[in-house]
């Protein structure tokens, strides 16, 4: 069984960590050798892009990749939802990726978007660990309203996909439930 999927969500909603679980179970499960790490590939693909004029140009570059790639599993950390969200905060500028979302319907993406709880306080707490991990973040540090706010523009992004998906909440972190959420929606358990 393939699995393609997308992983979005506003920062601080715990993409990563839910990354890294389903990596962790996809990569030895399907690994067909003893040398490399050929079962699962991981894209991170935001820093410094979505939001900018290499947004778009950047996933066309990626989709073929992916079409490179269609007979292995595929991980991917954002992708077009963040381009939208990021161009609409940060550009106030809106963008259409349908016809990106029909090559990756044809590859049989899946999008699993995650959020966490409207709690200011659950944010505040996300804030100080990305910081204690990453110092150089508080360069581009917004407050958790913004954060919020973001979230709500993925929701409303989310209902206007033809792309399969499935919306996690990360009340908790770490939270193996979710994993096994995930991997059920999958097909995997």
């Amino acid at each position: 069984m393939l699995h393609h999927l997308i992983f979005e969500g506003a920062e601080l909603s715990g993409k990563s960590w839910l990354m890294s679980r389903i990596y962790d179970y996809l990569e030895p499960k399907y690994n067909q050798s003893d040398r490399i790490l050929d079962g699962c590939h991981w894209f991170n693909c935001d820093v410094g892009v979505y939001g900018t004029k290499h947004g778009r140009p950047i996933i066309k570059n990626y989709l073929r990749i992916f079409k490179t790639l269609a007979k292995k599993n595929l991980l991917i950390e954002k992708l077009h939802l963040s381009d939208i969200v990021y161009n609409r905060l940060h550009n106030q500028k809106e963008i259409n990726y349908s016809a990106i979302e029909k090559d990756l319907v044809k590859l049989n993406f899946k999008i699993i978007l995650i959020t966490f709880p409207e709690d200011k306080k659950i944010l505040n707490k996300r804030i100080k660990d990305r910081l204690n991990l990453y110092p150089h973040y508080e360069r581009i540090l917004q407050s958790p309203d913004w954060y919020l706010n973001q979230q709500r523009q993925y929701l409303a992004e989310i209902k206007k996909t033809s792309i399969p998906y499935l919306i996690i909440k990360t009340d908790k972190l770490p939270d193996n439930k979710l994993v096994i959420k995930i991997l059920k929606w999958m097909g995997e358990k």
